[in-house]
């Protein structure tokens, strides 16, 4: 089978898509590279007979020998908010002089579109894929269940939620339903160049919400729906640093604007299982976002 390269494999969401390649895929083991600018941090995979690299978009001169002998590359975007657009060109260059068979990247929702502050990296990233000739497959990654490990808690503590997405609603999925379809798109590409979009088909309100994680935890919590500005002022007061805190309440203007309410069925005919259902999230992770 052709060799498939994963990077950013020590993260969360790379580590998810190697173990479906090899459970729920049959991938054998010797065709999948496990990369990241830390290698020692991928010393189970090591352990499973999957060969190690080290790719650092921060190191555009190593990449090219990185991606020598790959078909497919799957590029996990960076961490590396503001400086993505050249990190990942540079990554895009070298799998092309690298004679990479097919180039997949997980961007998100509603990329070109968006209001979402970091949106125009993954546009930008997108064209730049586009333009390079290359075969790809897109993954549009839709707003992660382990999302509401950040906003959740804190509503629980306090007793309210203060959000100023109105009546948006998100079309959560968990991070594994993610990882599982696209290693579904890895190991069986099509052959033409495609873009999925990876979410569920029930959104919800962040009032929905609350209201399932009250149910569920038997703790009520009121949403307090707040301007923009509101927002920005309230988590500005709360010490979130000046140049975070638009970036957060971009989140909730692209709620509101239906942004991460995209209707799509990829993840699930992908993965070919059924997705994990937002209440059944919240019940098995009940005492995580209790906090």
């Amino acid at each position: 089978m052709s060799k498939i390269l994963i990077s950013g494999a020590s993260g969360n969401l790379g580590g998810l898509v190697i173990k479906h390649l090899l459970e729920s895929q049959g991938v054998a083991a010797h065709d999948i590279i496990a990369a990241s600018r830390d290698t020692s941090k991928l010393a189970a995979f090591a352990a499973k007979g999957i060969e190690l690299r080290t790719v650092n978009f921060a190191d555009p001169a190593t990449l090219a020998s990185a991606f020598q002998g790959v078909d497919r590359l799957l590029l996990i975007s960076s961490d590396a908010i503001g400086a993505r657009i050249e990190q990942h060109k540079a990554a895009i260059d070298a799998a092309k002089q690298a004679s990479v068979g097919r180039i997949f990247y997980t961007s998100m929702l509603g990329a070109d579109t968006s209001k979402i502050l970091f949106a125009p990296e993954h546009a930008a990233t997108e064209a730049n894929i586009k333009a390079s000739g290359l075969a790809y497959t897109i993954f549009r990654n839709g707003w992660y269940m382990e999302n509401l490990f950040m906003a959740v808690p804190p509503a629980v503590a306090n007793g309210q939620w203060y959000t100023s997405a109105g009546d948006g609603k998100t079309a959560y999925i968990a991070r594994d339903d993610i990882a599982r379809a696209i290693a579904a798109g890895l190991a069986d590409p099509v052959a033409d160049n495609v873009t999925y979009s990876l979410n569920s088909d029930a959104s919800y309100t962040n009032g929905e919400i609350a209201a399932l994680v009250s149910e569920v935890i038997a703790k009520p919590i009121e949403v307090i729906n707040l301007t923009d500005e509101q927002l920005l002022n309230g988590l500005v007061a709360v010490g979130i640093a000046a140049d975070v805190a638009p970036l957060l309440v971009s989140f909730d203007t692209g709620t509101r604007a239906g942004d991460l309410d995209i209707a799509s069925n990829d993840a699930a005919t992908l993965a070919k299982t059924p997705l994990t259902s937002l209440k059944a999230f919240i019940t098995a992770n009940a005492a995580a976002l209790a906090g």
